[in-house]
């Protein structure tokens, strides 16, 4: 379809194990006619004019997954479909045995590399970012994206929070022009007894602003980036073979591009609120947050009836 060949393309991150959700919490339905989070993030990629959606994910529910997403998207946007497995861009030297699963968000779009060539948004599967937010990738995505200006759309932490568990966020340092100066990935955030947000890192507890700008991970690249992922992947292999919970995060790659003084990440603040699943004790919450988006008619009772 040429019409839609240089809109921006949505990279939806939908490899996860689901480990702490405890099932596939990719394909659960939350909406009035059974949507799923996703549903809701194509809706406003769709709206906002994205042309084409890639879908990462594993090769063992590819099937029933297509099944979910593949017609009820038929006619609505292009899509198209990558794998991510643990061998993925990893040569045999670097196989682990102990590895039960592929190496991160970062492993995860390099995976993309081949299917993707315009600018492109990356997000969670899992996660609910809002209008806003999809109209502001959009924009950025089709008038301020270059080799060397990436961005990502950011949330207020303490608003990012789960009441059951802990959760990982990128927190983000910004100078006075709201352009990223680093990005650090905690990856045990929460709520203490005292109301602070506090994070655990090598056995330490750590507070940090609940008004930190955060990343949801919802990225806006230019292809650009593929071939810096790969080389920082073949660099990271051999320092964590050992560790079999070692994870090749994006904001490794993102911390690194913009060590090149050219480069730059725009940090674009959203009024949309985010919500998401990382217990399955969020569910009730986020079906709540969902009823009330389609009662305020932000979104019809079914996204994908016409």
């Amino acid at each position: 379809m040429n019409s839609t060949i240089m809109k921006p393309t949505l990279l939806i991150l939908a490899a996860g194990m689901a480990s702490r959700y405890g099932s596939m919490k990719q394909t659960e339905g939350f909406g009035p006619s059974g949507e799923t989070i996703m549903d809701y993030s194509i809706y406003d990629a769709i709206k906002a004019g994205f042309g084409k959606v890639v879908f990462i994910i594993r090769k063992d529910f590819a099937d029933s997954f297509k099944v979910n997403f593949g017609n009820k998207l038929l006619g609505k946007i292009d899509v198209d479909y990558v794998y991510q497995e643990l061998d993925s861009f990893v040569d045999k030297e670097f196989q682990n045995p102990e590895r039960t699963k592929p190496w991160g968000t970062g492993h995860a779009i390099l995976c993309a590399a081949e299917k993707v060539k315009e600018p492109f948004a990356v997000i969670n599967a899992d996660d609910y970012y809002g209008t806003d937010a999809f109209q502001k990738a959009a924009t950025f995505l089709n008038s301020g994206c270059n080799e060397n200006t990436y961005a990502i759309i950011g949330y207020q932490l303490d608003m990012t929070l789960s009441e059951h568990g802990t959760v990982s966020r990128g927190v983000c340092k910004v100078d006075e022009n709201q352009e990223l100066i680093s990005i650090k990935e905690c990856t045990k955030i929460y709520k203490n007894m005292d109301g602070k947000v506090v994070y655990e890192e090598n056995d330490m507890i750590a507070e940090v602003s609940a008004k930190s700008n955060v990343s949801m991970n919802f990225w806006c690249f230019h292809p650009a980036i593929f071939s810096l992922a790969k080389k920082l992947f073949q660099d990271f292999l051999p320092e964590n073979i050992n560790n079999p919970k070692a994870e090749f995060f994006i904001p490794i790659i993102a911390d690194h591009f913009i060590t090149n003084p050219e480069n730059r990440i725009k940090v674009i603040s959203t009024t949309s609120k985010w919500f998401g699943v990382t217990y399955k004790e969020d569910a009730p919450a986020v079906k709540a947050s969902v009823e009330k988006l389609v009662a305020d008619q932000v979104y019809p009772e079914n996204l994908w009836l016409s």
